[in-house]
């Protein structure tokens, strides 16, 4: 008999709709929106005071799986993602090896598949063993499930490779993901390069080593048709270009990570390993224009670049310790926090950058709450406040700079095909 969600503020960018409404799901699939539903089913979620919007998607997660499984795995991966309010992930392929063909695809596919409650897609890279030197097997990759394929932790310097990679991308339909870095530019800086950090004696990583690479992305992909996706833009000059290459006709898109938006370099007082990620916090400046950018809509998708890594390793200085930040269980609050309720962002604006614009850009079909639709449905107390405690995640990586914030906006329940993927219980409840 499914499940009757009741009484919550429906946000469906896809529908325009927006307000009270009951939700019938019914063999995996939305049956019914409706003002009110007699209907009856075999569970019944009051969803009073909460927004219920498509199920959430993340574009740019890093689930270390394979060989990297310490810090993360797909099970323990996908079950941060269901508890953050995500139905659909899609994974990185920087893994131990390098997921460069169709069988290191299909392992990932098939293995979240059996073991895990939400939607896993493994994107491919583009290169051979993320090497630069050659493209994957794209068109294996891409038959095997891939939505897209990415270089994400480096860029392919070789502009001659990965021109090759865009015209196969753009022949097969999906998107190019990119991490736009110029590797010859960092020369060993861990941190933005701006009087803070400089003041805490740590090397710098300028606007540059990213906002030159965005330029020739952006002049790849207007020449092959390709359509390019930033990932993690930290930059105003990224925002700027954006801006200018969508009024040129070139089809891209962009999206921001929660720290990036919410965090600047004033904010680092020490040289504390949690704070560094790539790209690094920026200054003030980048940050207004990173909120004014999703607020009129250049910068399309929120995403978290969800990195986890060991306690360990992220207990080494700062120089040593790796990049990455985990994203998954903070996502929605700093959203809510820092952009919904500050007027940045509406609640449409957010389901649209959390869910409609990542399915679209994938072509996913998901991301609505029309009737026939996938029953992939996100809840979310907008009211509830709690401090962050990383201790609490369930991804094994706790390493974030977030520990200790007070935020507001919690997920309730993330359903996935028509099953409850995640709910809060009383006991989560009765902390706060």
């Amino acid at each position: 008999m499914g499940i009757l969600i009741k009484g919550g503020r429906v946000i469906d960018p896809d529908t325009k709709t927006d307000g009270k409404y009951d939700i019938l799901l019914e063999d995996g699939k939305i049956k019914s929106v409706a003002k009110e539903i007699k209907e009856k089913a075999e569970r019944v979620i009051d969803a009073s005071g909460c927004y219920v919007m498509p199920g959430l998607i993340d574009m740019h997660v890093h689930l270390r799986d394979p060989g990297l499984t310490y810090k993360e795995s797909v099970e323990s991966g996908a079950r941060a993602a269901a508890k953050g309010g995500f139905t659909t992930i899609i994974a990185m392929p920087n893994t131990k090896p390098v997921t460069d063909d169709r069988d290191r695809v299909g392992y990932v596919m098939r293995k979240a598949e059996m073991l895990v409650p939400i939607h896993v897609l493994q994107s491919g890279a583009v290169t051979k063993g993320m090497e630069g030197k050659e493209p994957a097997d794209i068109e294996g990759m891409v038959k095997a499930g891939a939505p897209a394929i990415t270089e994400d932790g480096k860029s392919v310097m070789d502009s001659g490779v990965y021109r090759e990679a865009m015209k196969e991308a753009k022949r097969l339909g999906i998107p190019v993901l990119a991490h736009c870095e110029d590797i010859n530019l960092v020369q060993g800086g861990v941190v933005n390069a701006d009087a803070n950090m400089k003041a805490l004696g740590l090397k710098g990583i300028s606007n540059a080593v990213e906002d030159i690479i965005v330029a020739r992305d952006i002049m790849l992909a207007k020449e092959t048709g390709v359509h390019l996706h930033l990932c993690h833009c930290s930059t105003e000059g990224s925002v700027e270009m954006v801006r200018q290459a969508r009024a040129e006709g070139v089809s891209i898109s962009a999206e921001v990570c929660p720290h990036h938006f919410t965090l600047s370099t004033d904010d680092i007082k020490t040289a504390d390993a949690n704070y560094k990620m790539n790209p690094p916090l920026r200054t003030k400046k980048d940050v207004e224009a990173l909120r004014k950018g999703l607020e009129e809509g250049v910068m399309d998708v929120i995403s978290t670049d969800h990195a986890p890594h060991s306690a360990e390793e992220k207990s080494r200085p700062i120089e040593e310790a790796p990049f990455g930040i985990v994203g998954l269980e903070t996502s929605v609050a700093l959203t809510l926090t820092e952009l919904v309720d500050t007027g940045i962002l509406t609640p449409m604006q957010m389901a649209e950058k959390m869910s409609y614009n990542p399915s679209k850009i994938l072509g996913l079909g998901r991301g609505s709450l029309a009737e026939g639709k996938p029953a992939d449905v996100t809840i979310i107390d907008p009211e509830t406040e709690y401090i962050i405690e990383p201790e609490c995640f369930v991804s094994k990586g706790k390493n974030t700079p977030f520990g200790g914030k007070k935020v507001k906006g919690q997920v309730v329940a993330t359903i996935c095909g028509g099953e409850v993927a995640y709910a809060r219980s009383l006991e989560e409840d009765t902390k706060k």
